[in-house]
């Protein structure tokens, strides 16, 4: 019955918004963005989706748009980032649609939690973050080796590749520093990653996807990582 009445108020608030002015307003003050759908969001506020060339973003509006919010909705009783969640639904791609193949995989236990990541082994927030992913048991890690940091260095990730084991290659160069010793001589999907990240928008790294398709960007805490693996968040 309360999700009833939810629905109903939901549907109620939304035919006091009009719509074709906050597309007109929207789309005038953000620079010609095409809005792609509007929706009732808390506080009473409205929420505007467009697209962006690394995804799909949101901003908030009031009934009219008279004013134009741009920012998170932080729900404090539930220490939950609303916004943040949201964006992450509306960016979700299908996990089995990634070329796994392309990827070094590392796996520690069972690996049931299963997440995959464009990294370069060079970003510091990617090596801080792979200090964490060390302390995460369990897990599978599909490494997308994106080299855009320091790109003049992309042949330590080829060699990664060409290593017989690149898992502990991988983390040899982006945990411990120490350069790979095998040649980057040989077929290599390091240019097919950076065009796929490049498809995908992804303009940061690490940028992870969890295993729902999910994606978060930038390094997470062990609490943090855990929660969203195992889908607390």
């Amino acid at each position: 019955m309360r999700a009833i009445m939810i629905g109903l108020l939901l549907l109620a608030t939304a035919a006091f918004a009009d719509e074709a002015q906050i597309r007109r307003v929207i789309e005038s003050k953000l620079g010609g963005v095409k809005v792609e759908g509007i929706q009732p969001a808390p506080l009473g506020l409205y929420e505007v989706r467009f697209r962006v060339p690394s995804g799909v973003r949101v901003v908030y509006t009031d009934a009219n748009a008279t004013h134009i919010f741009r920012g998170q909705i932080y729900d404090t009783a539930t220490d939950r980032d609303l916004t943040e969640e949201r964006v992450r639904k509306l960016n979700a791609i299908k996990f089995e649609a990634l070329p796994l193949d392309q990827a070094v995989k590392i796996q520690r236990g069972n690996g049931k939690r299963v997440m995959a990541m464009f990294s370069d082994p060079y970003c510091p927030a990617c090596k801080q973050f792979e200090k964490t992913l060390a302390q995460v048991d369990d897990i599978t890690i599909y490494v997308f080796m994106f080299p855009v940091i320091r790109p003049e260095l992309a042949d330590h990730s080829k060699a990664v590749w060409c290593s017989q084991d690149r898992a502990t290659a991988w983390l040899d160069v982006a945990l411990r520093g120490n350069s790979p010793k095998a040649a980057p001589s040989c077929a290599n999907p390091v240019e097919k990653n950076l065009q796929l990240g490049r498809a995908l928008g992804v303009n940061s790294t690490p940028t992870i996807i969890l295993g729902n398709g999910e994606r978060v960007t930038g390094a997470l805490s062990k609490a943090d990582l855990v929660d969203v693996l195992d889908g607390k968040n």
